[in-house]
């Protein structure tokens, strides 16, 4: 009856772009985002091949789940190979997705500020904002037998991230569900997803579909007790983040532990002095994390009640004493080389959250040497990223990771926090699919590696037994 290519996230987590096709001049396209490290689409794209290898004349409309790169970075080629219909997302997407798009065409694409400029206001003039819970008309050619709605619904992953219910209206209605990237419980500032009452096809993500992750109520004290460990003997604890999302989660736990235990020492100087949490530097060293951080204040009336009694106790857990942001790339540079030299305890927070790119990686080629050093993974590792060589490579004698071609030997200790990742984890994903009045017929897997699909296919099934599960 309706056809779902992926164009995308089908064999790996980047690169989500999913096609619902209701016949030959009608279709919807679910996000449209960036390969990372080594995965590909089944046509070909990769990071490194940018261009729309679809034909994007038949999309009637772009539904933006949430506005991480691998699910909007390719959204100017998008517009490149003629889309010109409307973009749905919530209303804090809409605020945050020109940013990532600037970003990544200064990046990826080129400075010239007229270009981007361009690109910026064809995005924002097809931007539609929806608030969530609400069934808005999808554009459809008339050509179409049947009536589309569509509703967003918060999804708990990031500030504005959605899933996206299509309902397809023709004898009967049709409720597809695109889960896009679910939030595990107890994440900061945002409340966890709820399952819709019905759907008879759901496409899952399934990142961690092979694992739970620890005890998320405990996040903050395991997110304390590493940040210690690395601190104790001096070093700099230098954290990849991407810059929306992960950055603002992180300051917010930051300013909760520095309340909590200001007058405890966490570390000490090479000349003896005892540092405590409330002496200790915060940076952010990203401009892009910054502006983020900036909209995430801005949208405080979507936070969690927790935040919102923090706010009224009047806390800044975005904005608070200890924290510096650097946004110019002098001063970034400075600050590598004061850690480098000075030996001063710090913690850093800096893109990119995979170390593919950005300024994360000027901290690791100066950084890594030193065995005083730390760096503390809260996030999901792709395959072939500097990241994931990293967590393999570094217990080895002669571990090294590639950084702009030339090779860094390992000698920091790394770590990796698995309770933190902002993606549900097997439970949760069982937990949303099995909550609703009404379960799919069918489930499609995607945003997943095998080993990870195939786990959450068989706890699927053995909690759903008369719902089909592919992957």
């Amino acid at each position: 009856m309706y056809e779902i290519i992926h164009h995308g996230a089908k064999s790996g987590v980047t690169g989500s772009c999913h096609e619902l096709v209701f016949d030959e001049h009608n279709s919807l396209l679910v996000d449209c985002g960036l390969f990372q490290g080594a995965e590909t689409s089944d046509n070909g794209a990769n990071a490194h091949t940018l261009s729309i290898e679809f034909d994007a004349s038949r999309i009637q409309g772009l539904i933006v789940t949430h506005v991480h790169i691998d699910h909007v970075g390719r959204i100017p080629y998008l517009l490149a190979a003629g889309f010109n219909g409307p973009i749905f997302c919530s209303i804090p997407s809409a605020k945050l997705l020109p940013l990532v798009i600037e970003d990544a065409l200064k990046v990826g694409v080129t400075r010239n500020r007229s270009i981007i400029e361009a690109c910026l206001t064809r995005l924002r003039s097809q931007v539609v904002p929806l608030d969530y819970e609400n069934w808005h008309d999808a554009p459809l050619l008339t050509s179409f037998q049947g009536h589309c709605q569509l509703k967003l619904s918060p999804a708990g992953h990031i500030l504005g991230s959605a899933y996206a219910t299509v309902r397809i209206q023709q004898d009967k209605p049709w409720d597809i569900v695109f889960s896009g990237d679910l939030g595990a419980p107890y994440a900061p500032l945002l409340d966890a997803p709820k399952s819709p009452c019905r759907a008879d096809q759901l496409i899952l993500e399934s990142t961690y579909g092979d694992r739970n992750h620890e005890d998320r109520h405990h996040r903050r004290q395991r997110l304390q007790a590493s940040m210690e460990r690395a601190l104790a003997d001096g070093g700099v604890v230098l954290i990849p983040a991407f810059s929306i999302g992960r950055t603002q989660e992180l300051l917010y736990e930051i300013e909760s532990i520095i309340h909590d235990h200001a007058e405890q020492c966490v570390s000490h100087t090479t000349t003896g002095k005892t540092i405590h949490w409330h002496e200790l530097d915060i940076i952010v060293d990203s401009p892009l994390a910054s502006q983020f951080t900036d909209v995430y204040r801005e949208l405080k009336p979507y936070w969690d009640q927790e935040a919102q009694q923090r706010l009224h106790q009047g806390r800044h857990p975005l904005d608070f004493e200890q924290l510096t942001t650097i946004d110019d790339h002098a001063l970034h540079e400075q600050t590598v080389a004061y850690l480098a030299l000075q030996k001063r305890p710090a913690v850093v927070i800096a893109a990119s959250g995979m170390c593919a790119g950005g300024r994360i990686v000027n901290y690791l080629k100066a950084l890594l040497g030193d065995a005083r050093n730390d760096v503390v993974f809260v996030g999901y590792q792709a395959q072939d990223t500097p990241g994931r060589d990293l967590l393999t490579y570094h217990n080895r004698d002669d571990g090294y990771v590639m950084l702009d071609g030339q090779r860094y030997p390992i000698r920091a200790k790394i770590w990796q926090i698995g309770g933190y990742s902002a993606h549900a984890g097997q439970q949760d994903l069982v937990r949303f699919a099995s909550g609703m009045r009404q379960p799919p017929k069918k489930i499609h897997l995607v945003h997943g590696e095998h080993d990870a699909k195939l786990a959450l296919q068989q706890a699927l099934q053995a909690k759903l037994d008369h719902v089909e599960v592919v992957h």
